[in-house]
């Protein structure tokens, strides 16, 4: 007996309309909570460079766009249920019934995958990393760190630890609708490990390979982690 569909049929341009509305959500979303987020910037800003003595500004606006891009990250991560949400109600139409009771324990999972993500970045990754970085030091060598520039250090490492973290998921909703087996991601393992070196340097701010290995290490075993999730729950046969 075939699979029912959960679809109706839908133009190019109801597609493109019903994507516009997802986007407008999930940006209005985003945006109301980054407005509240910026009157809770100073604690967030002191929390984020606890690990160093002190930064420093070097131009007028540099503080205030510091705030302004820390209350559009933390509304961000406010929003991700919703913005996670919304991706997902543009993907379930095309699904089978079956399939579209995944939608909320995906949405769940995701969320907590990308704060798990950052989480680890920022709690255990980044202390060792800076540690690490600023340990080159010497008595006349001494670190004038941005304020901005930190930021977004730190910003783009835990954001990208918070994407790479949804590789398990995205590979278990793959495995279950029966898009990727175990057997295929083994195959491409050689490839995959090149794909996920250009990630890291794609993803991480600054040029530098310790960046690069910082992430690059954990992306390898959440793709090992993938390949034992298909196997364990992709669809069978």
């Amino acid at each position: 007996m075939p699979l029912e569909s959960n679809t109706r049929e839908m133009s190019f341009l109801d597609h493109l309309e019903e994507l516009r509305w997802r986007l407008v959500k999930s940006a209005g979303a985003i945006l109301l909570f980054s407005i509240v987020a910026y009157f809770f910037t100073d604690p967030i800003l002191n929390f984020l460079t606890r690990d160093i003595d002190a930064v420093y500004f070097n131009a007028p606006t540099e503080a205030f766009s510091v705030r302004i891009k820390l209350s559009i990250i933390a509304g961000l991560l406010a929003a991700l249920p919703i913005v996670f949400w919304q991706i997902w109600q543009f993907v379930v139409p095309g699904l089978y019934r079956s399939e579209t009771r995944l939608v909320i324990p995906v949405v769940v999972m995701a969320t907590l995958s990308f704060i798990g993500g950052a989480a680890f970045c920022f709690f255990l990754v980044l202390p060792v990393g800076m540690k690490f970085l600023l340990g080159f030091g010497t008595d006349k060598i001494q670190p004038l760190i941005s304020v901005g520039r930190y930021i977004s250090f730190v910003t783009w490492m835990c954001l990208g630890f918070g994407v790479v973290f949804e590789l398990p998921i995205v590979s278990f909703f793959l495995g279950r609708i029966g898009l990727i087996d175990s057997g295929m991601l083994k195959r491409v393992r050689r490839y995959a490990v090149v794909g996920i070196l250009v990630l890291a340097a794609a993803i991480t701010p600054s040029p530098d390979v310790f960046s690069q290995l910082m992430l690059a290490g954990p992306l390898y075993v959440l793709y090992e982690l993938s390949i034992l999730i298909v196997r364990l729950t992709g669809r069978r046969g």
